[in-house]
């Protein structure tokens, strides 16, 4: 697939609304910036916690401040950027723009002092103002229909939604399976449609293909019914997981995340070029601990909140990281750069990887498990800082062949 220009060549005065236009067009410019810095201070809060400088415990708002922070930023800037160009419909406007971020960077500091009813209830704002943005394309401006694997990413999405709508209901959340559905929903679902989704579509781009996207109708078909077929079992896998057996639930979730990112072919035909540091990063690190973070807590239920933090951190994390590498290089028109080895790269991938396992260990030795709270949360806060480092140039420098 091409993403089609879409220009719109009218005539604006001012520079401050010339520079919004653009940024309405690539919104992952702004999202990608502030999601990686709120990372960093969601990290933070545990180290300030423990040395007396954090008034409040930090367990919910730094999860909340990962995933609808950190998480839902990358996911906002890469589909804000992406599906109205899947679609060949209008880029985001300049109001659409600013009221999504302002909400975004809202629920971040919401949940930075503690007020998670008010960030929640900014990310559920804000997660429905984008849905509604991109379902208005969707089915009344769209040229082209998106590709099969964008029904996980939706699926996402609807997740994130009905579990902060859950959350915001304390009636709910009296009863504890609706509790932990809730956490699943927001915590997982919310980034592993988005992650399934995106990933069939994106990765064989990353590894030195063409976008993963079926070429013939029969083709296009069977994707949909594929794609159908995950998204159906990642949603029961929480409620198999709550309500019938956890093992089974965990089981199911890891068969879904592999049977769909099964479509993406991971090994390399004979004798073609390395793909480059991120890309093999994905390979050998980022795949292998998201599947051992759904995996893993199957065999030490125990111990599954700490064992998760290898989907959250290896997962999660690294494939943001990487997938939004991508994106930098491609549009400030660098792209070459991202199929090449680099020991900045290498960097952030050992401090990511330090992150996941020193996170999901800390709970197997009580005696310092503190510590290792505060090692992870400052690997992982010196890898994304580097990461950021790293492209400040690139998050506002315009492709030199766009017009």
């Amino acid at each position: 697939m091409s993403f089609p220009a879409c220009k719109h060549r009218k005539r604006i005065a001012r520079p401050a609304v010339r520079t919004l236009v653009w940024l309405g067009s690539e919104p992952y410019r702004l999202f990608f910036l502030s999601g990686i810095l709120f990372s960093i201070a969601g990290v933070a809060m545990w180290p300030l916690f423990y040395s007396g400088h954090l008034a409040f415990y930090p367990g919910i708002n730094h999860a909340r401040l990962m995933i609808e922070g950190f998480g839902g930023g990358f996911v906002i800037g890469f589909l804000g950027t992406a599906g109205p160009r899947m679609l060949s419909a209008p880029r985001l406007k300049p109001w659409e723009l600013v009221v999504l971020f302002l909400l975004h960077l809202g629920n971040g500091f919401s949940h930075l002092r503690g007020l998670t009813t008010l960030g929640d209830g900014l990310f559920l704002t804000l997660l429905a103002a984008f849905a509604l943005s991109l379902g208005v394309r969707l089915f009344f401006f769209r040229r082209e229909w998106p590709p099969p694997a964008m029904l996980l990413a939706g699926t996402g999405l609807l997740c994130g939604l009905t579990g902060t709508l859950m959350w915001l209901n304390p009636a709910w959340l009296l009863v504890p399976g609706l509790q932990r559905l809730a956490g699943l929903l927001l915590y997982q679902g919310f980034l592993l449609g988005p992650i399934m989704g995106v990933g069939i579509f994106l990765f064989p781009r990353l590894l030195g293909g063409n976008f993963g996207e079926p070429e013939s109708a029969p083709d296009r078909r069977r994707a949909l019914i594929d794609m159908a077929v995950a998204a159906v079992a990642l949603v029961a896998s929480f409620g198999v997981e709550i309500w019938v057996n956890p093992v089974a639930g965990y089981l199911l979730r890891a068969a879904a995340f592999i049977f769909a990112l099964s479509h993406v072919r991971w090994l390399l035909p004979k004798g073609s070029a390395s793909p480059g540091t991120l890309a093999n990063a994905l390979r050998f690190w980022c795949l292998p601990l998201a599947v051992a973070g759904l995996i893993a807590p199957a065999v030490s239920y125990r111990y599954n909140i700490a064992l998760e933090h290898l989907l959250f951190i290896g997962g999660f994390g690294m494939v943001c990281l990487i997938a939004a590498s991508r994106v930098l290089f491609g549009h400030s028109g660098s792209l070459a750069r991202f199929g090449k080895g680099s020991w900045i790269a290498r960097i952030i991938v050992f401090a990511t990887v330090l992150a996941a396992l020193t996170r999901a260990s800390a709970d197997f030795m009580p005696r310092i498990m503190i510590s290792h709270y505060k090692y992870a949360a400052w690997s992982w806060g010196l890898g994304a800082l580097i990461w950021a480092l790293w492209h400040a140039r690139r998050f506002f420098k315009k492709d030199p062949g766009d017009d």
